[in-house]
This record gives structure tokens, sequence and C-alpha cells, in this order.
């Protein structure tokens, strides 16, 4: 096809020139039979560039500086490194030299709830800990051109590369956006095949069962239970006004949407679908959701739950309150 049109008409769109021209590169360099290492190496060097710079906004938005960063956890699932991002983000911004790493290379696309609920706990212990997360993924290593099943095609149309970063603190800020109240962990034992990263030859493969969105929505229901347990001193009365939640794709929105308790108003998974419509962004999503519900603008002591699933299948919600 005709990438200057395409270029032409991302710029058109609201692309700035060089995310256009990133996005063409992509379409050029994505779709191509590569070894390892050629798909890996750009798109390490581009989960560190975009890591980093996403770092560095969420200090300038939290009016902090990097040699404020106490502890930094890091989540990257998708391009194998050894040291990892948490230490090329000691290295680029630089951080302290007694800034506690703590790397993630499992969470997937759990990323967004479980390192806010980690960081909760850190802060916990320690008010004054200032903590950084960053999520940085380049989904697009596992596109495979041979792999031609349905549920591939399904990835292959959904994956987004993203990266994101937040700030928790233990003691609120002028710049504060949420509170975090409680945490939820939930693992389905039996599920480890339904999705999973094979390295082969050719380089990383996401593999989907079919099955894998039933399995995901075992979870939701014993994340409805945990909110129904906690409040069910106040069960009528007691709903949260906006859901953020990644469960992998739209389906098992829907299914959210039908299991919810009556009581609940319409519309709490509005910025959830919007996030869908511009790619599964892994494990950065809900960063992306919660982004697009700040930007809407939230009521301060409106609820909000956090839900995220992963392979495992594993799940993490939390519970907070917009500040």
């Amino acid at each position: 096809g005709d990438l200057g049109a395409a270029r032409e008409a991302l710029v058109r769109d609201g692309f700035t020139e060089q995310d256009a021209d990133r996005a063409i590169a992509a379409l050029k360099a994505v779709p191509a039979s590569q070894t390892v290492q050629e798909r890996t190496a750009p798109a390490w060097e581009a989960v560190q560039a975009y890591g980093e710079r996403a770092a560095r906004g969420a200090l300038q938005i939290a009016g902090l500086d990097v040699a404020d960063v106490d502890c930094l956890i890091t989540s990257n699932s998708t391009t194998p490194a050894l040291p990892g991002l948490d230490v090329a983000l000691a290295n680029r911004l630089p951080l302290r030299g007694d800034t506690m790493l703590l790397p993630a290379t499992q969470w997937a696309c759990v990323a967004g709830t479980r390192s806010l609920a980690l960081a909760a706990d850190l802060v916990a212990a320690d008010p004054d800990r200032v903590v950084l997360v960053v999520i940085s993924e380049a989904l697009s290593t596992t596109y495979q051109p041979a792999d031609d099943t349905l549920e591939s095609l399904i990835v292959r149309l959904l994956f987004a590369d993203t990266a994101v970063a937040a700030v928790v603190t233990g003691r609120p800020r002028p710049e504060s956006v949420l509170r975090l109240d409680a945490a939820w962990h939930h693992t389905l034992p039996g599920t480890r095949d339904l999705h999973r990263l094979e390295t082969r030859a050719d380089g990383t493969h996401f593999v989907m069962d079919r099955r894998g969105p039933r399995a995901v929505q075992e979870t939701v229901t014993a994340m409805w239970e945990w909110l129904r347990v906690r409040y069910e001193d106040d069960p009528s009365s007691w709903h949260p006004d906006v859901l953020l939640a990644h469960p992998g794709g739209t389906r098992v929105l829907e299914y959210m949407e039908q299991t919810m308790p009556d009581e609940w108003p319409p519309g709490l998974l509005e910025y959830s679908r919007d996030s869908y419509t511009s790619g599964n962004r892994g494990g950065a999503a809900v960063f992306d959701i919660l982004r697009r519900a700040y930007d809407a603008g939230q009521k301060a002591g409106s609820r909000a739950v956090l839900y995220a699933a992963a392979p495992g299948l594993t799940a993490t919600a939390l519970e907070g309150e917009w500040l």
C-alpha cells in the first residue's frame, strides 16, 4: 500500500510527525520475517526510551525530581533483558544509588493494578517513601506472520506498544489524584496453558486458548464477591462511580456489565471500553484507562475500582477514592 498516504492521514488525525514516522516504520518492520535478535534489539531500545520518557513525565506532573525517588517498580514482560528495565532507568534518569529497584518480568497484563498494590504496601510501611512505577511493553514483538489461527489474528489486531508511569506517595500531595484503600489478589489453579508466551526458533509467540475469556470471567465473579463482603454492611448504597478494568478484551467487559449488581449505575466501564478502541496495551492498560477517567474529570470522593487479569490466570483489583 501507499505508506506516504497513510502517514499523511495519521498527521491529519492528530499524530505528531515523530509518532507518524514511528507508526509507519512499524508497519514496515513488524510484519517482516525477522530473527529473534532483529526483532528484539530495536524493541528493547524503544522500551527503555519510552519508559524513561513516561517516568520523567510522571515525576514532572507529581512535582517531584528523580532525586526524590526511593523505590522504582518496573514491569516489562515482552523483551527479555538482564540487567532489565529497572537498571536501565536507574542509569538513564539517573536515580540515587540507594534507590530500591523492584523489577517484574512476569506480571504482563496485571502490571497496572499489581504494581499499584505493591507500591501501596511499600508506602504503608514507610509513609515518607516515594515510589515510581514504570510499565513499558513492546507487544508487537509477539507479532508473527506465520501464525494464522483466528486467535493469533485477534491478538495481532489488538496489541499495542505503550509505556506508562505513575508516582505513589505515602502522604497526600497537592498533585495526588487517587487514594488507594484496599487490594485483592486472585489466582486460578490449572489455567497456566490458556494464555502464554512461547519462545521458538523465529521468536516470541503469544498463544491464546479460546477458553481464556471464560476463565477470566471466574476472576471477575470472585472480585464481585470480594466487594460484596467488603461492603456487606452497606450493600444497597455503596457502588463504584467508575470501574477501570483490563480483562484482556471487550467480551469480558460485556460479562462484567451483565453480572455486576443491578443497583450499580450504567456506564461504569466507559473508559475501559474507550481504551480498547486504540489497542490492548497489556500491563500499561489500567494506567491508560485511569488517565482517560482523570481527563474526563472525576469528583473528589468518587469511588474507583481498578481491575486487571493476566496469564496465570491471575488477577488483582484495587479500591480507592478520587481526591
